[in-house]
């Protein structure tokens, strides 16, 4: 009888192998969607005006199915890692940026007002005031992108994307195995937890001037 940890030979990869591809495919589009928020977030702090169309494009974006995504890139990226991961790039925007735009924005006026008297640049201030005291709503932000990010990658194997723990849940019904679709379910839903538990003691590690018991509130994002 087949062990929940048999994996298809068909998959080429073990079990172990499927979970560190995975959280390549999902971590990967979170930190390049900060990267690319980040600086974004920043031109919408400075120009107010750019806030409400970036947010609209960023929305719009969301919106489109990850499947239509994925076919739409195919035929330029191929059935590769890629067409997955820029997808979930672009769908991170849609939380990072209004929680950095957030977070930057409630620092307080005065402190502003100090890093400029002492002589910091907008660069300076935005690196050493803003970000610093921005954590908490980044961190918040991540963590809803991280784990959004982690289950939309097993819709990856629809387009025949064999770096996921979403080819489990195919398996499963083509050998009639339904102890591997539990197996993708537990694995991802256990992975979510951790990277979320993790992305919470980053929080207390970088923030430790907040009281143990303070929570920064998390916009909920549909699964897709």
């Amino acid at each position: 009888m087949n062990g929940f940890f048999d994996i298809p030979s068909d998959l080429q990869h073990s079990w172990a192998g499927l979970i560190g591809l995975h959280l390549r495919e999902a971590l990967l589009p979170v930190l390049a969607g900060l990267l690319l928020a980040l600086p974004l977030a920043q031109l919408c702090v400075r120009l107010r005006w750019l806030y409400p169309p970036v947010l609209w494009v960023t929305t719009v974006l969301y919106a489109i199915p990850s499947l239509a995504f994925f076919v739409v890139l195919i035929d330029y990226t191929g059935q590769t890692e890629l067409t997955v991961m820029i997808p979930l790039t672009v769908y991170t925007l849609v939380v990072l940026v209004p929680a950095i735009v957030d977070g930057v924005r409630s620092v307080p006026r005065e402190t502003l007002a100090a890093a400029t008297a002492m002589g910091f640049g907008p660069v300076r201030r935005y690196l050493q005031v803003q970000l610093p005291i921005a954590v908490p709503a980044i961190i918040a932000g991540l963590r809803v992108a991280t784990v959004s990010s982690i289950s939309l990658v097993s819709v990856g194997a629809l387009i025949g994307n064999q770096g996921a723990l979403g080819n489990l849940l195919h398996d499963a019904t083509i050998y009639n195995r339904p102890e591997l679709a539990w197996n993708a379910v537990l694995t991802m839903a256990v992975l979510a937890i951790l990277a979320d538990g993790l992305l919470v003691l980053l929080r207390v590690l970088l923030t430790p001037w907040m009281p143990s018991g303070a929570r920064t509130p998390r916009k909920a994002v549909a699964t897709r």
